[in-house]
């Protein structure tokens, strides 16, 4: 009997039917940011310029005396990256749930992954 590597093994196929929602979400993530041929942020190293393709997950505006940033986590299924806009109240597109990738220097910020006015693309709602 030979094994065809496009069937599914038994193992896959328990997985699936055991893993929970958000271990499914983070499979697929990961699977659609090397199809774009992202890095997965878990990947990402501080001063590499990267290439990362997730989804939105919060956005929140941080009004500071000094220098008002629009913060946003996306995440990829791996890890998440924190994208800082300085200076900026609102991008339009910016949302939760809304898919993107981003392009920059990675930074390390309180142990968090960071890029620091991040060129994006955003994806078209699925």
């Amino acid at each position: 009997m030979s094994t065809d590597e496009s069937r599914p093994s038994l193992r896959d196929l328990l997985r699936r039917f055991t893993a929970s929602e958000a271990e499914i979400e983070a499979r697929e993530l990961q699977r659609e940011s090397a199809e774009s041929g992202s890095v997965l942020a878990g990947q990402c190293r501080r001063g590499q310029l990267v290439s990362v393709c997730g989804r939105l997950r919060t956005v929140v505006y941080t009004p500071r005396t000094n220098l008002p940033t629009l913060e946003a986590d996306l995440y990829d299924g791996s890890d998440v990256v924190t994208l800082v806009w300085l200076g900026r109240r609102q991008i339009a597109g910016i949302e939760p749930g809304r898919q993107l990738t981003a392009r920059g220097r990675m930074a390390v910020r309180d142990d968090r992954k960071v890029i620091y006015n991040p060129y994006y693309e955003l994806e078209p709602p699925r």
